[in-house]
């Protein structure tokens, strides 16, 4: 069973939620309004079940993730304003087909371990925060009630890039530059601040947490603790990048931590020159072990 830890679809129900509004987040039809950001046309095609059904046979991915878009900005709005966006994703999400799974996803900017509870045992893999509540040791405290419930549940976090407001960029800029220093940071915070709270949670950085372990060495050369250490329950996801930066994280962390995912609707699944037993890891055992889903099959 090939898995893909990492897509977004916008189910119609969080469509006509995000048309509702008329402060960013929003649509207006199918255009795109952020805070502080340029205006963007979003491609329907990019969020038709069939479509993404049809793309994920041609690729070869048996079961999918679906995650909420974080540099939207929902998970930070007032609980007034998100949970209403957030409660459109969960039911859209819960009702795609059983190819699918989702994250789960919840308001950060107050706190709600137990409302966060229900979401989660409604049936979702793990819980999905953005980067930027994860960027240092008082995130990490604001957040430690919620990593408690999915080391309590046994349940993963998956940690994606959140907002990055930049109107007078080039359309690649966020991708490149803020979504991957936000994961940079994330990675490091949770390993000095998050990892000795919670030693038992399993965690999934996105876009292998922007290349983070491969500062190992300059992490060592400053007095880094744990040196050389590898944290067999932190993940590290391939979304947007290929075979080059793909071979040298596993050179740095090993290949059993490496999990597919494709951030597709905007990339596709990675492919790389490792071997086959190396793809079946990466694709196949690391996603299952992840997910605590060793010997399961598609619901």
């Amino acid at each position: 069973m090939r898995i893909d830890v990492h897509q977004h679809i916008w189910t119609s129900g969080f469509v006509a939620a995000l048309r509702a509004r008329h402060i960013p987040p929003f649509l207006d039809g199918w255009t795109l309004h952020l805070d502080g950001e340029a205006p963007y046309q979003v491609n329907p095609a990019d969020h038709d079940l069939g479509h993404r059904v049809a793309f994920n046979r041609h690729h070869g991915i048996d079961l999918a993730l679906v995650s909420l878009s974080s540099p939207l900005g929902v998970e930070h709005l007032p609980p007034a304003e998100a949970w209403p966006l957030l409660d459109a994703y969960h039911d859209g999400a819960l009702r795609l087909p059983g190819s699918f799974r989702a994250w789960a996803s919840t308001c950060v900017s107050d706190i709600d371990p137990e409302r966060t509870a229900k979401v989660l045992d409604a049936g979702f893999a793990g819980l999905q925060l953005p980067a930027t509540a994860l960027l240092g040791s008082a995130d990490l405290a604001r957040v430690a009630p919620l990593l408690d419930l999915l080391e309590e549940r046994g349940l993963p976090l998956f940690v994606h890039p959140g907002p990055a407001p930049a109107a007078e960029t080039p359309g690649w800029w966020a991708a490149v530059v803020p979504y991957v220093q936000q994961m940079h940071a994330a990675w490091y915070a949770f390993r000095a601040f998050g990892r000795p709270r919670h030693p038992r949670l399993r965690v999934c950085f996105t876009a292998l947490a922007g290349l983070a372990p491969l500062h190992t060495e300059r992490y060592i050369a400053r007095g880094g603790e744990n040196r050389g250490v590898v944290d067999p329950d932190a993940f590290l996801e391939t979304s947007s990048y290929g075979h080059q930066a793909i071979d040298a994280i596993t050179r740095a962390v090993g290949v059993e931590v490496v999990v597919l995912g494709s951030d597709a609707p905007y990339a596709t699944p990675a492919r790389t020159l490792l071997g086959e037993a190396a793809e079946q890891q990466i694709s196949h055992t690391n996603p299952l072990r992840l997910l605590d889903m060793e010997g399961a099959v598609p619901r």
